[in-house]
């Protein structure tokens, strides 16, 4: 069975040149698509061309990763609507459509909030924090205009996420976070809303005791898998440097030790709850020879 690596960023392998068997690895693990996650506009245009290079495998993001919001921030914000409605129409966004011209963006994100990775100095972290609120309300605005999904980071401001969000009127069926960290208690938040928590590596550590009980929670029909590669490699390959393949480890963990049934049934539910969410043609292009 096919899986979706819903979160990874590709960035860091097209860099470094090894983009083309980082994907030709993910083919052989069985993932049949994934999402790669713009963070400012250093990356969205790169992403639309491996988008178009490999369309009907990878598709794309456009946003304002919070740890991207510095000064200035509103020109890189003001951005991301026009590089959306100036991406050439594709059909990433009409379900049972064909892979040829899929180079529009398929969510708004990553945007959110970053307590994690402000300064130390107070005066300089409530001061950078502030913009991450401003640029976030924004995002929302423009997701709620645009009506598209929308990807949420939230490190250490789970909160003050939720809060925006609600204040924001988006539509919350529309709204995943990624990487969820938290437990029960703040998932029953995200699903009593509508909201989506989408799962990495972390769920295969130890240590994850509540995460794992918060995934439960949730529940195989709303379950979506992500690696955010190059970051927080599963188990048995913690330690090294994540890649999309990888997401197969963590849904043969969550298959077997979470939900207690077969990969293939968790792998064909995750499919088609990421498929729905991010509106994409449910096809699985065949492998391009290179």
């Amino acid at each position: 069975m096919a899986l979706i690596d819903t979160h990874t960023h590709l960035e860091s392998f097209m860099r470094q040149g090894t983009l083309a068997g980082a994907l030709a690895r993910a083919r052989e693990a069985g993932v049949e698509a994934l999402i790669t996650i713009g963070t400012s506009p250093d990356d969205w245009a790169l992403y639309r061309e491996i988008a178009r290079e490999h369309a009907g495998y990878v598709d794309f993001t456009v946003g304002l990763h919070p740890c991207a919001v510095e000064a200035g921030w509103e020109g890189a914000l003001a951005r991301v609507e026009a590089f959306w409605r100036n991406s050439p129409p594709g059909l990433s966004a009409e379900p049972g459509g064909t892979a040829e011209g899929r180079v529009r963006p398929v969510a708004l994100g990553e945007i959110g909030l970053d307590r994690f990775h402000l300064p130390k100095a107070a005066r300089e972290a409530e001061r950078i924090f502030g913009w991450q609120c401003a640029a976030f309300a924004g995002g929302l605005a423009i997701a709620r205009r645009l009506g598209c999904p929308i990807v949420i980071h939230s490190r250490g401001a789970f909160r003050e996420c939720v809060e925006m969000i609600d204040a924001s009127g988006v539509d919350w069926t529309r709204v995943v976070f990624h990487c969820f960290a938290e437990g029960e208690a703040e998932m029953a938040e995200l699903t009593r809303r509508g909201g989506f928590g989408s799962f990495t590596g972390i769920l295969t550590y130890k240590t994850a005791v509540a995460l794992r009980a918060a995934a439960k929670a949730q529940g195989l029909d709303r379950l979506m898998l992500e690696t955010d590669a190059p970051y927080l490699t599963p188990m048995p390959h913690r330690g090294k440097p994540n890649e999309p393949a990888f997401v197969r480890h963590t849904a043969e963990f969550a298959a077997k030790e979470v939900f207690g049934l077969s990969f293939e049934e968790l792998a064909a539910t995750t499919t088609a709850n990421a498929r729905r969410f991010f509106l994409l043609p449910d096809f699985s292009p065949p492998a391009k020879n290179k």
